[in-house]
């Protein structure tokens, strides 16, 4: 580890970041640029202390999980997460493996969404980020941990992972996840985390196997859904998608028809949100 060198290479950057970057506003107190200390640690969903001993060269080496999620917070690129992992001492990530690093543009995007239900998901299916209003529409998916981080594996091996949609749906929802799930299986291959998800919902889905049989193939649409809210009933939403090629993201943003019912009920989840349901 390389204490001296990431110290500089986070202050670097820290500094180089306008609050604008990354959704805060700058304030009129505000007398340099660049962020603040407990700014980046907020972003990175670490206590202050724990991420300015780091540019203090003080503290124990931040593990590969620390410096993730300082890479996210920071709005790194790969080649500069790359380097921050080799200055925090740990081999560069395998980008095949490794689908958890979100583009600077990608956060750019996000970070402007605050009000509406968005969210990052990578091609296994795993939430990487969520707005306020997108854990209060779906619950929060970046909770989860192994297998279950996927929603592709959870669809099919956690009956409490459909409880937001219409059973009558159920089918279809299927056929579009092993689809999904499908199509980055034949990229990546059998040995592959997407081959890993597979294997185990093989072995644990009787419904799985049986559409896997069929080699199913879908395309990026995202269909309109229909989500059963506990708290404000069934919503009819559209789902409008970004994709990122070169980190296989995508970005999902959830929409109502205007002067719809839907479009009332989804004005409401920040009620909901600054409820804590």
């Amino acid at each position: 580890m390389e204490r001296a060198r990431l110290a500089d290479f986070l202050r670097t950057r820290r500094e180089a970041l306008q609050p604008e970057d990354v959704g805060l506003p700058r304030g009129r107190r505000r007398r340099t640029g660049g962020l603040r200390r407990e700014e980046v640690a907020a972003l990175s969903d670490m206590s202050t202390d724990y991420y300015s001993r780091i540019e203090q060269q003080r503290g124990p080496q931040p593990s590969e999980q620390m410096l993730a999620a300082i890479a996210r917070g920071l709005r790194l690129s790969l080649d500069e997460r790359d380097h921050l992992f080799r200055l925090g001492g740990y081999p560069t990530p395998r980008r095949v493996l490794r689908t958890d690093h979100i583009n600077p543009g990608m956060m750019r995007i996000f970070d402007g969404l605050e009000d509406v239900p968005a969210q990052v998901v990578s091609n296994l299916g795993e939430t990487l980020k969520q707005t306020r209003l997108a854990s209060a529409l779906l619950g929060d998916e970046t909770a989860h941990s192994g297998l279950a981080r996927s929603w592709h594996y959870r669809w099919f091996a956690d009956p409490t992972a459909r409880s937001v949609y219409p059973e009558e749906d159920h089918p279809r929802h299927s056929r579009l996840i092993a689809a999904d799930l499908h199509r980055t299986y034949t990229r990546d291959g059998a040995d592959s985390r997407a081959g890993s998800i597979v294997e185990a919902l093989l072995a644990a889905s009787p419904e799985f196997a049986e559409i896997w049989r069929e080699h199913p193939v879908a395309g990026p649409y995202c269909a309109p859904k229909r989500i059963q809210h506990p708290q404000l009933g069934l919503l009819e939403l559209h789902c409008q998608v970004l994709v990122d090629p070169d980190q296989s993201q995508s970005l999902l943003v959830y929409t109502a028809t205007p002067g719809s019912e839907s479009y009332d009920k989804l004005r409401l989840l920040s009620v909901v949100a600054g409820q804590g349901i």
